[in-house]
C-alpha cells in the first residue's frame, strides 16, 4: 500500500472520530439505525449544509448520495459515490472491486460501513467517500477483476475530472 493511501485511509478515520465527538459532545442522540444508511431527503436538509463535493466530476455509472454511519451512536454524515442501481443489481463473479486510476496506476479505496477497504467483493460496498483522490486524478474508474492485473480487468463506472 502506498504512503498516499494509507495516509488518505488514516485521514478519514480519523475525521470519523472527530466528527464523532463533536456529536457526543453536543449531545446528539441516536437510535439505531444500519450503518451506512442513505439519509432521507427532509433529514439530509435539515442537518447537512454542506455542498456535494462530487460536484464537477462526469460520472458514468455512478451517482453522488448523502450517507450516514453511526460510530458510538452518534450520526456522521458524509457524501460518497456509488454504482447506480443497474450496475449494483448485475450478477458478478469471479473478481473483485476496486478503484483504479490508469494514468498512475495508483489504486483507491472503498469505505466498507466505516473501514477504507482496497477491494471490495460486492456492488453494494462500492462507496467510494474520497473526493481528494477524484480530484488529483484526471480519470479513475471502479474496475472488476483482478487487482493484480488491473489492466485485464472490466471496467464497471468512472469518474472524470476536467481541468
Amino acid at each position: 500500500m502506498s504512503l498516499r493511501i494509507a495516509f488518505r485511509a488514516a485521514a478519514v478515520v480519523l475525521t470519523t472520530v472527530a466528527l464523532s465527538g463533536h456529536a457526543f459532545a453536543s449531545g446528539a442522540q441516536a437510535a439505531t439505525p444500519s450503518l451506512s444508511a442513505p439519509v432521507p431527503a427532509q433529514t439530509r436538509a435539515a442537518t447537512v449544509a454542506v455542498d456535494d463535493p462530487f460536484e464537477g466530476i462526469d460520472l458514468r455509472g455512478l451517482h453522488a448520495e448523502q450517507r450516514t454511519m453511526w460510530p458510538a451512536g452518534n450520526p456522521v454524515h458524509y457524501w460518497a459515490l456509488v454504482l447506480n442501481t443497474d450496475l449494483a443489481e448485475q450478477e458478478y463473479s469471479g473478481g473483485a472491486f476496486f478503484l483504479y486510476a490508469p494514468a498512475t496506476g495508483e489504486f483507491g479505496w472503498f469505505l466498507d460501513t466505516d473501514i477504507p477497504q482496497r477491494t471490495v467483493d460486492t456492488p453494494a460496498q462500492v462507496v467510494i467517500a474520497d473526493p481528494d483522490f477524484l480530484k488529483t486524478h484526471p480519470r479513475v474508474e471502479i474496475r472488476y477483476g483482478t487487482p493484480d492485473r488491473p489492466a485485464q480487468a472490466r471496467t464497471v463506472a468512472t469518474a472524470t475530472t476536467w481541468r
